[in-house]
């Protein structure tokens, strides 16, 4: 509620209409003193923090623990007690790639890591029997192998038999792999790829998210549900999903500072199967409790759409691995 001083100017400062009461009725502003104190703007800030922070922990406590039931609130009309939808999904986007961004993942240290692995069981294993030692050596040659240079592509596609030459796509295809492979080695293919998928991942989550509400409208009642209800379910889960990976991201990080200690590394591994459990398993309740089937019909949907939406989400991985291969220098 407002305590501010009401102006004696009946005239609007935001529209110029008569305001005969507190309120216009043409704008909505408040026609009140525009001059405010210290005092007052220190007891609005706190006032707002506070509503705010009330809001957020309440938001917050409902989108982990009890699924649909912000969906269920937010369509019902009560959503001044909660942040919005939209709202809720940027602030839980911002924070989660900005922690990505400032505590990145060590690419090329964990490469060089399992490499070292690697070749080190490899050296052990050598070392207890030499004839293990000739197998992985004989598969080590024969896995190896030279693409041909793009002259002697180009001279079988001028001057070879018809069997052997490219297609227009073939020829495009093998054209870039050269081009890759002669300007990258294998770890720096790796590392750039993964930097380049972190990095889009916001991009991949609002592609699926217009898809994955317009699968849900397909699979309910079109008179009962607007798609517009499954866009806000849409949103809240995938909130859902964003809040828990940067749990997750949190504790490992949190836990990697204690260097390897036990419990730090038990804690970290108790709360990934906790939280990978629940993040399965999900989706399932939410879509009970909003659409209020029953719990086999349900089961059902939830499991179809589970598979619809993975291989969606196959594909999109797919035709990303194909664009950043494209654009890979």
């Amino acid at each position: 509620m407002s305590h501010n001083k009401i102006r004696e100017d009946k005239t609007c400062l935001n529209c110029r209409h008569v305001v005969e009461q507190k309120f216009c009725p043409n704008c909505g502003q408040e026609n009140s003193d525009t001059r405010k104190t210290f005092h007052h703007l220190f007891v609005h800030f706190f006032e707002d923090l506070t509503h705010y922070e009330n809001a957020f922990w309440k938001t917050i406590r409902n989108l982990l623990l009890k699924p649909s039931t912000l969906t269920k609130e937010y369509l019902s009309g009560k959503r001044l007690s909660y942040l919005a939808p939209v709202r809720l999904y940027i602030f839980i986007s911002f924070i989660t790639f900005l922690l990505i961004a400032l505590f990145p993942n060590k690419v090329s240290e964990e490469i060089n890591k399992s490499e070292n692995q690697f070749f080190s069981q490899t050296s052990t294993k050598d070392k207890k029997d030499k004839k293990d030692k000739k197998v992985v050596t004989t598969f080590n040659d024969k896995s190896h192998f030279e693409l041909k240079t793009m002259k002697e592509i180009d001279s079988i596609q001028k001057y070879g038999k018809e069997d052997q030459k490219l297609s227009e796509f073939e020829y495009w295809v093998y054209e870039k792999s050269i081009h890759v492979t002669e300007n990258n080695s294998k770890k720096e293919i790796i590392e750039k790829f993964i930097e380049s998928f972190i990095h889009n991942i916001p991009k991949i989550l609002f592609i699926i998210m217009p898809f994955f509400a317009f699968f849900l409208w397909i699979f309910h009642s079109k008179k009962r549900w607007y798609y517009f209800d499954h866009g806000i379910f849409t949103l809240h889960y995938f909130s859902f999903l964003l809040l828990i990976f940067l749990i997750l991201f949190i504790v490992n990080k949190v836990a990697a500072l204690f260097g390897g200690n036990g419990i730090a590394e038990a804690i970290a591994g108790i709360t990934n199967f906790v939280g990978i459990i629940w993040m399965c398993y999900y989706f399932y309740p939410a879509h009970h409790r909003f659409y209020g089937e029953s719990r086999f019909v349900s089961f059902v949907k939830s499991a179809l759409l589970f598979v619809i939406n993975s291989l969606f989400i196959l594909f999109l991985l797919i035709f990303y691995v194909l664009y950043i291969f494209i654009n890979l220098h």
